[in-house]
């Protein structure tokens, strides 16, 4: 399937603010990148790096003022979630070395705190594939998505004491019972066709039968439509903007997922 996605911010800058913006999405296995904008307002230097977990990242210097940026891109994206019920659990020592990282504890993730509640959680389940679709179904069962009740992330202890919180939350949660039990595990932010309210969006993989499949515990069930644009241990990894200095006054955020047909020549 074909979408068109979008985002627009705008700001007001007091002074001189550097930003580190994460907008642009990168074809990979399940998604092809075929046409891209991206326009900021005033036109500023931006440079472009890669970060640690392959991220395509910009950095600038935004001048006092009102400053927009939007994004826009094509993506032909898969017509099917990939699902792989009864996927084997892979040994820690058979691992890619930069799987590794996804099973360590991190700041919003703390999977140390969560062994006992995921053995009872994914109890009898096949190693793999189904204990973390256990712990999907688990996360859709007991904590209660509510989109926009929360601007700042939470992390895995504070979303089961709370037993509630945005998509980033469910998935923080996710993650840390997915490596409490040896599984390593992964936070996506990026878009998602049909969400309501639309928003930018975020879920988690986990890696298992040798690949990452991808669970989202804030839908009734994945369907195609997701367009990935970062990816980390947790939410400190996949902001799609940090700015650094005295807080600028966030005016307005726009996001858009639209189907759209392509032509294709004969």
């Amino acid at each position: 399937m074909w979408l068109a996605i979008s985002c627009d911010f705008e700001f007001e800058i007091s002074v001189p603010t550097p930003f580190i913006l994460m907008l642009r999405p990168r074809s990979g296995a399940q998604q092809w990148i075929s046409r891209e904008e991206y326009k900021l307002t005033p036109s500023v230097p931006v440079v472009e790096f890669t970060d640690t977990y392959g991220n395509l990242c910009q950095r600038l210097v935004a001048p006092p003022g009102n400053f927009k940026i939007h994004t826009a891109a094509q993506v032909m994206t898969s017509d099917v979630v990939d699902k792989a019920p009864g996927a084997p659990f892979i040994d820690i020592h058979k691992l890619p070395d930069e799987v590794l990282s996804f099973l360590l504890p991190s700041r919003y993730c703390e999977s140390e705190s969560f062994n006992q509640m995921a053995v009872e959680i994914t109890a009898g389940q096949l190693l793999g594939y189904d204990q973390v679709a256990t712990i999907e179904t688990w996360l859709r069962e007991t904590i209660s998505y509510i989109p926009g009740s929360s601007d700042d992330p939470i992390s895995a202890v504070g979303v089961n004491q709370k037993q509630s919180g945005v998509c980033r939350d469910l998935a923080h949660l996710g993650i840390a019972l997915c490596r409490s039990i040896s599984i390593p595990a992964r936070l996506v932010v990026g878009y998602n066709y049909g969400l309501v309210p639309m928003d930018m969006h975020a879920w988690f993989e986990a890696y298992v039968g040798g690949r990452w499949y991808a669970f989202d515990a804030t839908q009734e069930e994945m369907t195609p439509g997701y367009v990935a644009i970062g990816y980390g241990r947790d939410a400190a990894d996949v902001a799609v903007y940090n700015q650094f200095g005295p807080s600028v006054y966030h005016i307005s955020q726009d996001v858009s997922v639209e189907l759209v047909e392509v032509e294709v020549e004969e």
